[in-house]
């Protein structure tokens, strides 16, 4: 049985990537070059998300989708972009929620919108 591993900080899978990127990919795609993957793979989450909790179907040539791995996908390239642009993900997302919870402390609690049937 596989030992199961320890969950990584944002700052352990960034240098993980790096890693993979510098040992297994060679090197980094241009950063114009993985916008566009990015783009891609989330139109990828994006199909499985329309045919999964959506109105489309699949199509019997559709291959099987494996939603976890999408999301995997998706944030192994945006975290190979923070990769080459210098950006902390962990700092940055701690900011983020600050703003958020700054920004929006009453809001959505006051939105009659998110309010109970």
């Amino acid at each position: 049985m596989e030992k199961p591993q320890e969950p990584l900080s944002l700052n352990e899978l960034q240098q993980t990537v790096d890693q993979w990127i510098h040992t297994i990919g060679v090197r980094y795609f241009s950063e114009l070059t993985n916008v566009a993957v990015l783009m891609e793979e989330v139109g990828e989450l994006a199909r499985i998300f329309a045919r999964t909790y959506g109105d489309q179907s699949f199509k019997k040539s559709d291959p099987a989708y494996n939603l976890p791995d999408e999301m995997a996908d998706v944030l192994f390239v945006l975290v190979c972009l923070a990769n080459q642009t210098g950006v902390d993900l962990e700092s940055a997302m701690r900011a983020n929620l600050l703003k958020k919870t700054q920004r929006d402390i009453d809001r959505h609690r006051e939105n009659p919108k998110l309010q109970g049937p």
